[in-house]
């Protein structure tokens, strides 16, 4: 007869529900997996075998065959061990055959029979809930699976000993509840930056908008400064959110005691990133930072020192919200919505726009350097400034009266002004995501405003994607400002934040 259990195997964020089925059979004794496992699910049958001695067991002298299903499909991973002990154990009738077919289990075997804590607990709560089973998983997991909520019953047992008195009815285990709610509280507050009033202007737009926002300036301008501090402005997560977000960092291992966190994520990575690490892949496919920075914020300091093939493959994942790791066997999908922040020297050694300490290579290297950055990536960004060197007089003025609470407090009644206008838009969430027939019809300007439009596109030769980039923008700032309509001021502030400075001889250029 065969007993059967079930688990997960993990394509990107999704979890695609496994069988594993178990018979004993008469013949020489054996102990066969089969089913496309991979190294470590292979060698899950030393730590069952070991695991279930420790509970004064003995396997059958007969011959063990465990199948995991499909058998197309790769399995990898340690959480295999504890379904293929828990089917095992229900075939030598040690717990009930219908129990183990009613739940997912997911956890790796210590050799004393004690569950390890693994990955992907929230995902295989998600796939517990559609099937409609109980999850079984490692205690310290239990907490993160739990915030699935009451679609599932999750179960999480320190021991298998533990788990199969559960199961018999010796000591019955309570439910697990959900983690705590993590909120960071930043403590780096844009009062702290002296001067660049046009830098915090355009850094509030872009978190009202989650518009990609690009930083060019002298080294010790501000650049570095001004990115640490804006997670003080930007909005909590919201449920939908933090759940979507917590599933990848679950997949990642990021999670801590099993709390979600309602901070936006904020990652970043250094210029000597590989590929991989920057959009997924490696061995096992993992998401890279552009997924762990989904609904957040990535910050790329020194944007033109990334390897040219990394910047690139930034292109699509910027447009579609979304990457696929392609591998021979599977295409793996991470969600990838995220605000691309941007921070770049405008020369190799960085004082291109100071005659006085520019190198004799003026301008040639500067242009040289920034070429680094091809066109399509920079007319991806919405807010394009220059972050001129702050005076040694401002250094010594009073902190700015306005500080990252009082930016934070507009950031979150604009985004809240978009939550209610795209409530009827599925996967849109704030005006950078809009386009289309949707963009035109909430960014029509006034017959001023379109007419300012389109003298500085044919003035400079825009590109559509410039256009519309545009509107997005200006649809922002009239945001901030309660402003239904897109007025003529809206757009002009929004050219404006095309411009950045191309060269020693003060050349500007509309990206």
């Amino acid at each position: 007869m065969i007993a059967r259990a079930y688990t997960v195997a993990f394509q990107g964020v999704e979890a695609k529900l496994i069988e594993v089925q178990c018979s004993l059979a008469p013949g020489i004794p054996a102990f066969n997996m089969v089913g496309l496992p991979d190294k470590a699910v292979s060698e899950s049958k030393e730590r069952v075998r070991a695991a279930i001695t420790a509970m004064g067991l003995a396997l059958p002298a007969k011959r063990i065959t465990i199948n995991l299903s499909p058998a197309d499909l790769l399995k990898e991973g340690s959480h295999f061990d504890l379904p293929i002990a828990m089917s095992l154990l229900a075939a030598m009738d040690i717990i009930p055959k219908e129990e183990a077919a009613r739940h997912v289990f997911l956890g790796e075997l210590s050799l004393d029979g004690t569950l390890v804590p693994v990955v992907g607990a929230l995902p295989a709560a998600m796939a517990a809930a559609e099937a409609d089973f109980g999850l079984i998983c490692p205690k310290n997991c239990g907490p993160e699976a739990a915030w699935v909520g009451g679609a599932v019953q999750v179960i999480a047992p320190n021991s298998m000993l533990e788990l199969v008195n559960h199961f018999n009815g010796r000591k019955v285990l309570s439910a697990s509840e959900p983690g705590e709610v993590h909120t960071e509280v930043s403590t780096r507050d844009l009062r702290d930056v002296k001067g660049q009033e046009k830098a915090k202007r355009a850094m509030e737009i872009a978190a009202a908008g989650r518009h990609h926002f690009f930083m060019i300036g002298e080294p010790g301008a501000g650049k570095s400064m001004l990115a640490a501090r804006l997670p003080g402005i930007l909005p909590p997560l919201d449920p939908a959110e933090a759940l979507e977000t917590s599933m990848i960092h679950s997949l990642a291992g990021l999670l801590k005691e099993g709390g979600i966190s309602r901070t936006r994520p904020f990652r970043t990575p250094h210029h000597t990133a590989s590929m991989a690490a920057i959009v997924g892949g490696g061995r096992n496919a993992k998401p890279g930072e552009i997924s762990l920075a989904h609904n957040g914020v990535l910050f790329l300091d020194e944007f033109p020192e990334f390897a040219r093939a990394v910047l690139e493959t930034l292109r699509q994942p910027i447009e579609t919200g979304d990457v696929v790791v392609a591998r021979a066997n599977a295409h793996v999908r991470y969600p990838c919505k995220f605000m691309l922040l941007a921070a770049a020297n405008p020369c190799r050694c960085g004082f291109l726009t100071d005659p006085e300490r520019a190198c004799a290579r003026v301008p040639l290297c500067g242009d040289e350097y920034l070429a680094r950055i091809s066109g399509p990536l920079m007319d991806r960004f919405d807010i394009k400034i220059e972050i001129p060197p702050v005076a040694v007089s401002d250094l010594s003025q009073p902190p700015a009266t306005e500080g990252s609470a009082d930016i934070a407090f507009r950031v979150a009644q604009a985004r809240e002004i978009q939550r209610e206008r795209f409530a009827d838009h599925k996967g849109i969430s704030t005006n950078s995501d809009a386009e289309g027939a949707l963009l035109e019809t909430i960014a029509e300007p006034t017959t001023e405003g379109r007419k300012l439009l389109g003298d500085m596109a044919q003035h400079f030769r825009m590109s559509a994607r410039a256009y519309h980039r545009i509107l997005r923008v200006c649809r922002t700032i009239a945001d901030l400002e309660g402003e239904r309509i897109v007025q003529r001021h809206h757009i002009a502030e929004s050219v404006s934040y095309r411009f950045y400075r191309e060269s020693a001889s003060g050349r500007a250029k509309l990206g």
